[in-house]
């Protein structure tokens, strides 16, 4: 079993978009997909049409792979499950705050899955603290959609920073440029750069696209209601590129 948690320090960079979209397609293929919708704001979950139990259970989460197994919802597709979010998963630095080996937690809890999941797709809250530590040492792979802006070229530098003050493994970041607009100089100048800069860029880009927004509407990946798209030929090729290199 593998994890691919998609992650960024910064919010509206088409993370739960990727995590949607790559866990859709991973079930597509074959592959016993487990969707943890980790972001309190429950996106990703809302785009399944899967709803949050009712009952704060954050505190639990934590403490046992049983724990976790009675929340987990069947999806539309096959291959697919998902865990939703709860507005109550706001708290989970305080709640890894108080436990001991705080930072494994994840790792452990997850472990539980792999006699029946083949991959396990984390669906991360834009911060930085105990759970995203957590999350990056549970993760093989951590998947960061970038904006190519300045801010967000000085978020992923923030990244690569915390990781190395931190001795974690920087192999684990696997970076791929995301909401790209060519027509934009900044945006072609900033790839660029980066590119030259760091050698792990994946050679997808995810466009800028109203297709993208439309799933919100659709409440559904984006190959479900436009499958012959732009934006969707790229989800494709990330897919493709992800589980042909680091899968």
């Amino acid at each position: 079993m593998k994890v691919i948690a998609c992650y960024s320090m910064k919010g509206g960079v088409g993370k739960t978009a990727t995590a949607v979209n790559l866990a859709y397609f991973a079930a597509k293929s074959g592959l016993k997909t487990l969707l943890i919708d980790l972001d309190p704001q429950g996106a990703s979950s809302f785009y399944f049409r899967v709803k949050p139990s009712s009952k704060k259970w954050a505190e639990r989460f934590f403490n046992a792979y049983e724990s976790l197994v009675k929340h987990i919802k069947a999806s539309d597709y096959e291959n697919l499950d998902i865990i939703p979010a709860h507005l109550s998963f706001r708290n989970f630095d305080a709640l890894l705050a108080d436990l001991k080996n705080r930072k494994n937690r994840l790792k452990r809890v997850l472990k539980g899955f792999k006699q029946e999941y083949d991959l396990v797709i984390l669906d991360c809250p834009p911060s930085i603290g105990y759970l995203s530590e957590s999350i990056f040492i549970a993760s093989d792979l951590v998947l960061v959609p970038v904006i190519p802006t300045t801010l967000s070229e000085r978020t992923f530098e923030q990244l690569i920073t915390f990781f190395e003050d931190n001795i974690y493994q920087l192999k684990k970041i696997v970076p791929f440029f995301s909401m790209v607009q060519w027509q934009k100089s900044l945006h072609k100048a900033t790839i660029e750069s980066m590119v030259a800069r760091y050698k792990v860029f994946l050679n997808t880009t995810i466009p800028y696209s109203s297709d993208i927004e439309k799933m919100g509407e659709h409440k559904a990946p984006v190959d479900v209601f436009a499958s012959s798209t732009q934006a969707n030929a790229a989800y494709m090729k990330l897919w493709t590129e992800v589980s042909e290199a680091h899968l």
